[in-house]
C-alpha cells in the first residue's frame, strides 16, 4: 500500500491517504478524484504523478527541512555561547553533536518520491533506489513555470476588471 499526500486541484485542500492500485484517489473535502491512467503505474512503480500527471519526480529524504536547519542553527548558537565563554572543549562538544545527531537522521529516516511539479509525495514504494535523485535545474524550471502562469493569470484578471462597465449613478 502507497501512502500518498497531494494538494486537490479542485478545492485545493491537502489530501493524505493510502492508496491501492484498485481503487481511485478521491478528495475528502469535495469529492474530486484525478484521473489515473494506465501508463502512471507500471509493474508495481509510479511512473507519473497521480495528482498530476507530472513526469518528471524525485527522490528525497522525508525529513523536515526546518527541523534539519534548526538543528544547525541550535548547535551554532549554543556552540557560539561556548566560545564565547571560552569554553573550547564544550563548544567542540556541540558542534559534534549536532553534526553526530544531522547523520544519525540522515541514515534512520527513509526516502519518499515527490513530484516537480505539484510536491505530491508518495511514501511506501519499493525501488526508490533506482530513481533520480533532486535537481535544481528542474525544478527551477518547474517553479518558473508555475511564476508565469501565475502572473497571466493575474494579468488577464486585472484586464477583465478593467472591461467590465462601471454602474453610472442617477443624477439627482
Amino acid at each position: 500500500m502507497i501512502n500518498v499526500a497531494y494538494a486537490c486541484p479542485k478545492c485545493e485542500q491537502t489530501v493524505q491517504c493510502n492508496f491501492e492500485l484498485a481503487l481511485p484517489l478521491k478528495c475528502p473535502t469535495c469529492g474530486h478524484s484525478p484521473t489515473i491512467q494506465p501508463d502512471f503505474i507500471r509493474e508495481g512503480e509510479i511512473h507519473r504523478c497521480l495528482s498530476c500527471g507530472g513526469r518528471e519526480l524525485y527522490v528525497r529524504k522525508d525529513f523536515s527541512q526546518r527541523l534539519g536547519v534548526g538543528i544547525v542553527i541550535v548547535g551554532m548558537l549554543l556552540s557560539s555561547l561556548t566560545w564565547y565563554y571560552y569554553m573550547i572543549y564544550l563548544t567542540f562538544a556541540i558542534l559534534f553533536a549536532a553534526a553526530a545527531l544531522d547523520a544519525l537522521l540522515y541514515f534512520l529516516v527513509g526516502n519518499v518520491l515527490q513530484c516537480y511539479r505539484c510536491q505530491a509525495q508518495y511514501r511506501g514504494i519499493a525501488g526508490l533506489e533506482t530513481r533520480e535523485p533532486f535537481n535544481l535545474e528542474t525544478h527551477e524550471r518547474y517553479r518558473q513555470q508555475a511564476a508565469r502562469i501565475n502572473e497571466l493569470s493575474q494579468s488577464q484578471q486585472q484586464a477583465n476588471s478593467q472591461q467590465q462597465p462601471k454602474q453610472q449613478q442617477p443624477v439627482t
